[in-house]
């Protein structure tokens, strides 16, 4: 008698390993529809209200920690993104959340800053059929990202380095650095 079990994999699953997943899927749609209107409500508030925003950011992150994140923001979940002590993201910031977004303590965002870990396949039948994926993205304790850059899928960003305006990261930089440019690239050791 074979005793093999199927193992259900949820899409939310998939997502989370980096893996091929539909982002169309009820659950997602529903957890993505939640936090859309989270997001409203927290950028529909206006400026200085300190703590109706905390009270929005703290449902939207799941988390106890106050920080403060200017408005406009977005994000997909909401419940992917880990943020440290003493977190600072000016206007404009948008994370794709898909995957774990793990962010350090001390850690501030210029204005306009992008962090997706969403990304689609390169080969055309695979992309036009829907499919998705999704990586991690870490970012170190006392780490300062300038204004208009953009951290790409699967990015780690070591601890106490920075991140010169208008970059593009396209690959991991290490603690302790100042990195800029468009692909980013460590320009000095700090």
């Amino acid at each position: 008698m074979n005793n093999t079990h199927a193992i259900f994999i949820t899409e939310k699953e998939k997502m989370l390993r980096g893996e091929y997943y539909n982002a169309f899927e009820k659950s997602l749609l529903k957890d993505r529809k939640k936090a859309q209107k989270l997001c409203k409500k927290l950028n529909d508030i206006p400026d200085g209200s300190h703590k109706k925003r905390l009270k929005i950011l703290q449902k939207l992150l799941q988390t106890k920690k106050d920080i403060w994140i200017e408005s406009p923001f977005r994000c997909d979940y909401g419940y992917n993104i880990m943020i440290g002590d003493n977190f600072y993201a000016n206007f404009g910031c948008v994370i794709l959340d898909c995957n774990l977004v793990k962010i350090g303590n001390n850690v501030q965002l210029g204005p306009n800053v992008q962090i997706y870990t969403a990304t689609h396949p390169i080969h055309i039948k695979e992309r036009i059929s829907g499919k998705e994926m999704a990586y991690p993205i870490t970012i170190g304790d006392n780490v300062w990202i300038g204004g208009s850059s953009i951290i790409l899928p699967g990015i780690t960003i070591g601890n106490n380095s920075v991140i010169g305006a208008g970059s593009v990261v396209t690959k991991n930089i290490p603690n302790h650095v100042v990195a800029v440019g468009n692909p980013c690239r460590v320009i000095k050791q700090i």
